[in-house]
C-alpha cells in the first residue's frame, strides 16, 4: 500500500514540471533527488536515469525494466491545466504524461524496489530513459551504452497490462520524381507530377507477401506530396514522402532494397535504425502473463522497443489512446493493479 502512494506523490511530481523531449533536464534532476533521498545510488547519463539492484552479478542474466520521462506538447483543447496534477473525483489523475508514460515510470520504479529487498535468479535494472517520443538518439541508445548486456526488457507503455509481445517498426522515405520543365500551353516538358503518380500507386497498391500473425502486412502510405510553382509551369520536380509501418518478417534495409527496384523516383530513407520486434509466447515472461489471463498481442505504435537488439514485451498501465490527446489522464487504480502485475510476472523469473 504503501508503494502505491509513492508512486502516486512521484507521478504527481512529474506531472507539474515540463518535459517535453529533449527538454527533460528538471524532470530528470527531480527524479534524481527523489531517487537518492530513497537511499538508491542513481546513475545518469545527459536525461537517463538508472538504478542496478543489489548483488548485481556478470554470471547472471539481466533485465531491464524501461518506461520513459519526456511527453510530446500538449495539444490543443484540454480543459484543465496540463501541468497541474489535478486530480479528480472519478478516481483519475489528469496531466500531461500521466498516461504515456509517467504511470509506467512510477509503477515499474515502486515494483523494482520491492524485488530488489529479496534475492532474484536475474539481474534488475531499472531504467527511466528520454526522448523516447523523438526516437532521440541521446535516449535510450545512449543510456544502454553504459550499461551490461542486457537480456531482456520490460518496456512500459499503456497497454492496459496486457502484453504486447509484437511492435510495428518504421522506416520514413523522401522521394523525388525528376522531369523536364516546360509551358502549360505547349506540349512541352515532362510533367513531375505524373511520373510521380506512377510510383505512388505503386506504394498503394504493392503487398509484401509475408505477413506477421501479431503485426499483419507491412502497411505503406503516402502521406506528403510537394510540387510545382505556378499554374502554367509544367513541374519537373515532385517530391513525396512514405510512411512504412514494418512488421518482423523484414528488416528496414531489407525492404528499402526491395523498394527500390520497383519505382522510377528517387528515394532516400531517413533512418533504418526503428525495425520492428517480436518475442515468442513461449518466453518466460510471456508465459508467465498467460497464466495471469493476459492476452499477447502485436502493437501497431512505436516505442523504444524499436531501439532493443534483445527480447523485451511492451507492458503497462493505462490506455495508448489517451496518449497525445487532451486532458490525459490516468487512473490510480490502474497504477495500483501496475504494481501487482509487475511484481508478480518478475519475482524469481528464470529466463
Amino acid at each position: 500500500m504503501e508503494a502505491f502512494y509513492d508512486a502516486l506523490d512521484l507521478l504527481s511530481g512529474m506531472i507539474r514540471i515540463p518535459s517535453f523531449s529533449r527538454e527533460e533536464n528538471d524532470v530528470a534532476d527531480y527524479l534524481f533527488s527523489q531517487w537518492t533521498k530513497a537511499g538508491h545510488k542513481v546513475n545518469r547519463a545527459g536525461n537517463n536515469l538508472w538504478i542496478v539492484a543489489p548483488g548485481f552479478e556478470l554470471r547472471k542474466q539481466t533485465i531491464l525494466l524501461n518506461s520513459h520521462i519526456d511527453t510530446v506538447k500538449p495539444v490543443a483543447g484540454w480543459s484543465k491545466d496540463p501541468f497541474a496534477a489535478d486530480a479528480g473525483k472519478d478516481d483519475r489523475l489528469y496531466g500531461l504524461g500521466s498516461n504515456d508514460a509517467g504511470a509506467s515510470v512510477v509503477s515499474l520504479y515502486e515494483a523494482f524496489t520491492i524485488l530488489s529487498k529479496k534475492s532474484q535468479p536475474s539481474n534488475l535494472i531499472f531504467l527511466a530513459s528520454c526522448e523516447e517520443e523523438v526516437s532521440g538518439k541521446n535516449g535510450l541508445e545512449l543510456a544502454l551504452a553504459e550499461l551490461p548486456p542486457i537480456h531482456f526488457a520490460v518496456v512500459g507503455e499503456p497497454t492496459e497490462m496486457q502484453p504486447a509481445v509484437a511492435e510495428k517498426g518504421l522506416m520514413v522515405l523522401d522521394c523525388i520524381a525528376s522531369g523536364k520543365a516546360g509551358h502549360a500551353a505547349r506540349n512541352e516538358g515532362v510533367n513531375a507530377i505524373l511520373l510521380a503518380m506512377k510510383d505512388i500507386e505503386w506504394f498503394t497498391t504493392y503487398q509484401f507477401p509475408e505477413k506477421s500473425d501479431f503485426l499483419g502486412p507491412v502497411k505503406m502510405s503516402v502521406t506528403v506530396i510537394h510540387a510545382g510553382s505556378q499554374h502554367n509551369v509544367i513541374p519537373d520536380r515532385c517530391e513525396f514522402t512514405v510512411d512504412i509501418r514494418t512488421n518482423e518478417c523484414y528488416t528496414n534495409e531489407a525492404l528499402f532494397n526491395h523498394i527500390k527496384q520497383h519505382i522510377d523516383s528517387e528515394v532516400k530513407a531517413r533512418s533504418f535504425r526503428l525495425n520492428s520486434s517480436r518475442t515468442e509466447v513461449t518466453h518466460p515472461f510471456v508465459q508467465r502473463a498467460i497464466l495471469l489471463g493476459k492476452d499477447p498481442f502485436g502493437s501497431p505504435t512505436l516505442s523504444d522497443q524499436a531501439l532493443m537488439r534483445f527480447p523485451s514485451v511492451k507492458i503497462g498501465p493505462g490506455k495508448s489512446s489517451r496518449s497525445h490527446t487532451a486532458d490525459e489522464f490516468i487512473c490510480p487504480s490502474e497504477i495500483r493493479e501496475a504494481i501487482d502485475t509487475y511484481i508478480r510476472l518478475l519475482d524469481g523469473l528464470q529466463l
